[in-house]
């Protein structure tokens, strides 16, 4: 069994970590070890600044103007410039605005429209909200819903399914799917895919274009860190964004918004999935964010954090947890799941010392490790209180037993 590092190791590899500077770019309060897995990412200081900025100078100065002067009405354009590098993809072909719901709502509709007898579907145990959306869609239409066994690849799927979401990393395990197989099979049954990149982006090295993904959708406010309910992205290949005909249509999506016409004209290219007025305040937060990944290296992010989960998961073997994550050395997203039958109670004990991850029912204890403000030193001491708190059974104390709304 793999010891946890001692200090000294630990301490070592903070001197080599091609990343340590960028900690400083980020609000974190003190005293606090953040391990959320990741359902909101802190602060960026420059994210702060553009806030007040916005509020106080673009909105409350500049007014109705400042959507001319300060460039509001192109920002879910530029935002979606900032986001293409980091999924490797063109910058006009993403648009940042709406919700990954009301996103994967508008895809999976239109490419549905394209193929009417065909049924849509997700894999079973996905993200509860990408079944949710594809049930109502479903009802709405009168096409077939499908749930899909998790792993089930394009060649082995009903052929009656004609649209596929699934997570490029899965919320609880973390396995990173294989993009490029998945889409090669597709191209094969005629499958269209839509990637839900929410607990990819920002941390995994993606490469959608090269590895042949044609629709995604992902959130700002994980390891974007773009702010509470930061707003969503969408991502269409150049050349299937003409055969986009989604169902939100607004007036921003239109091809000549301030002629005010009757009649919807889709604007040309990836405009056409804006439906109304942009989020302005939400929108300048998420894309000051992403200053945080100036000169970040994808390949590096990646791989400091599959070092980080590697310590958890060593603690967890010291203390006999299974893991449903992929193991001490393999390649996984930005977090591992620990098991316990108390594992809600032990995550509000680490909590009580300072250390915040959270909890998957219905005995999953989730640590995300976002390698831009996180030092192995903090991490390999959250293991090591981890270890204390199951083993000297703190987490019986009964305030750690009060299930509270948000877990």
């Amino acid at each position: 069994m793999n010891a946890l590092p001692d200090a000294a190791e630990l301490a070592r590899l903070d001197a080599a970590d091609p990343l340590r500077a960028a900690r400083d770019r980020f609000a974190l309060p003190d005293g606090i070890i953040y391990l959320d897995g990741n359902s909101l990412g802190p602060p960026p200081r420059r994210a702060l600044e553009r806030l007040e900025e916005a509020a106080r100078e673009e909105w409350g100065q500049g007014l109705i103007k400042s959507w001319n002067d300060a460039g509001w009405m192109e920002l879910p354009l530029a935002t979606g410039r900032k986001l293409a590098p980091l999924i490797g993809v063109d910058g006009d072909e993403v648009v940042c605005l709406d919700t990954v719901t009301i996103l994967i709502f508008k895809l999976a509709s239109a490419l549905s429209r394209k193929k009417p007898e065909a049924a849509i579907a997700v894999e079973r145990g996905d993200f509860p909200t990408d079944g949710y959306v594809l049930e109502g869609l479903a009802a709405l239409t009168g096409c077939a819903f499908k749930y899909v066994e998790s792993g089930t690849s394009p060649a082995a799927l009903d052929p009656e399914i004609g649209v596929l979401v699934r997570s490029a990393v899965h919320y609880k395990t973390a396995e990173i799917a294989d993009i490029a197989r998945w889409e090669t099979e597709a191209r094969e049954t005629g499958l269209d895919i839509i990637w839900d990149l929410s607990h990819a982006t920002g941390l995994v090295d993606l490469k959608l274009k090269q590895d042949g993904a044609r629709f995604a959708v992902g959130c700002g406010y994980k390891f974007l860190n773009g702010g509470p309910g930061a707003p969503a992205f969408v991502y269409c290949r150049s050349d299937e964004i003409a055969g986009i005909d989604h169902p939100v249509t607004g007036w921003l999506g239109h091809d000549t918004p301030f002629d005010f016409v009757d009649g919807y004209r889709p604007a040309e290219g990836i405009r056409r999935f804006i439906t109304s007025s942009p989020s302005i305040l939400a929108i300048t937060s998420l894309n000051a964010a992403l200053d945080a990944y100036d000169a970040m290296a994808l390949s590096e992010v990646e791989a400091k954090a599959r070092a980080l989960g590697d310590i958890f998961l060593q603690a967890g073997a010291q203390l006999g947890l299974d893991t449903i994550s992929p193991g001490i050395g393999a390649r996984r997203g930005g977090h591992v799941c620990l098991r316990h039958e108390h594992g809600y109670a032990i995550v509000q004990a680490l909590i009580a010392r300072g250390i915040i991850g959270d909890f998957r029912a219905p005995d999953l204890m989730r640590f995300g490790f976002n390698p831009l403000y996180l030092s192995y030193r903090e991490v390999g001491e959250a293991a090591r209180q981890m270890v204390e708190v199951v083993e000297t059974r703190e987490y019986e104390r009964p305030e750690f037993n009060v299930r509270k709304a948000v877990t």
